[in-house]
């Protein structure tokens, strides 16, 4: 069943579109994949609050579902349509850095930040990873920022002070200031994933390296998420916990993933990045519909921040590019 569902996974977006037999052109394809990215990735921080809230697993368990079976499904995409590439002695230490930074630390620490606190607060905090790679880019290859991008900085910085020491009681939040601080941690460590894996993807089959980087990253969760994995009491899962997992894991990681892979390459980053605002809009909308969060006035304020923030560094960084 899994095999047929990754065949016609595969037949839409690779026969469908690279074999020109297109329902739609290739650009509205890569608009509607990656407006589905976003989607996915807000309905997974429901999905991780509803399992983690009733206590049916914990976040370290989770990702050790999450990586392991998104990696084996990369490799049966793999079995569907072989694509054989030598990776370069000098790039399989990058590699190793990107599940570190991209897998490792940036998903052990967004699972355990989202149990804590709210599922909006870590959608608006993600949403900072723009401004981070302007930062990091400025401060390691000492790029100028210029008064746009250093303005944007602000604002983004201004945004998420706003999430981290504003206090409500609504939602499920709990330690909402550990869980901040650590999905802000999550976001350093995929800004510099987001700088190593660029030269990668850029050089080889985008969809093989995100293969390996699950893969290496796979092995390196394990030792952290063993024990609450083999915890998880799969017994008392109801069909809706089943269908919240079945979404963390193939919407929510291997789909988005897919997705957002192919809808750069027909598209560009610069477009694909616009794409991020939708993101707290979709998680907004499904946390208060599904987990009864509530959509504060600090939270509207800190989103107002962190949009103008992001809007006004991807503006000048697509103005020098």
């Amino acid at each position: 069943m899994c095999r047929a569902v990754l065949f016609k996974t595969h037949s839409f977006f690779y026969s469908c579109i690279f074999a020109k037999r297109n329902i739609l052109s290739k650009n509205t394809l890569a608009h509607l994949a990656l407006l589905f990215t976003n989607l996915f990735f807000a309905i997974n921080l429901s999905a991780v609050k509803h399992l983690t809230n009733l206590q049916l697993a914990k976040p370290f368990g989770i990702n050790v579902v999450r990586v392991g079976v998104s990696a084996l499904l990369f490799w049966l995409l793999y079995l569907l349509k072989p694509v054989h590439i030598k990776i370069g002695k000098a790039d399989k230490m990058r590699l190793f850095l990107c599940a570190v930074t991209g897998i490792a630390i940036n998903q052990l620490l967004f699972l355990k930040g989202l149990s804590l606190t709210y599922s909006i607060h870590a959608a608006l905090l993600m949403l900072t990873t723009p401004i981070l790679i302007v930062f990091i880019a400025a401060w390691i290859l000492k790029e100028q920022l210029g008064w746009i991008k250093t303005t944007g900085m602000l604002f983004g910085i201004s945004g998420a002070l706003v999430l981290i020491l504003a206090r409500d009681n609504s939602g499920s939040g709990n330690d909402i200031l550990f869980g901040d601080t650590l999905i802000i941690i999550n976001a350093v460590s995929y800004t510099f994933y987001f700088i190593l894996v660029k030269p990668l993807m850029l050089k080889y089959d985008p969809i093989v390296i995100v293969r390996w980087i699950f893969t290496f990253g796979f092995f390196l969760v394990l030792p952290f998420g063993w024990t609450e994995f083999v915890q998880i009491p799969w017994e008392k899962y109801s069909m809706v916990d089943f269908a919240s997992m079945g979404l963390i894991v193939f919407t929510g990681t291997f789909l988005a993933y897919l997705f957002n892979v192919y809808g750069i390459k027909i598209l560009g980053a610069s477009i694909a990045g616009f794409y991020i605002y939708t993101q707290p809009v979709f998680a907004a909308l499904i946390a208060m519909f599904f987990l009864h969060e509530e959509l504060t006035l600090y939270k509207v304020i800190a989103a107002a921040f962190i949009f103008t923030g992001v809007y006004l560094v991807n503006k000048q960084v697509k103005k020098e590019g």
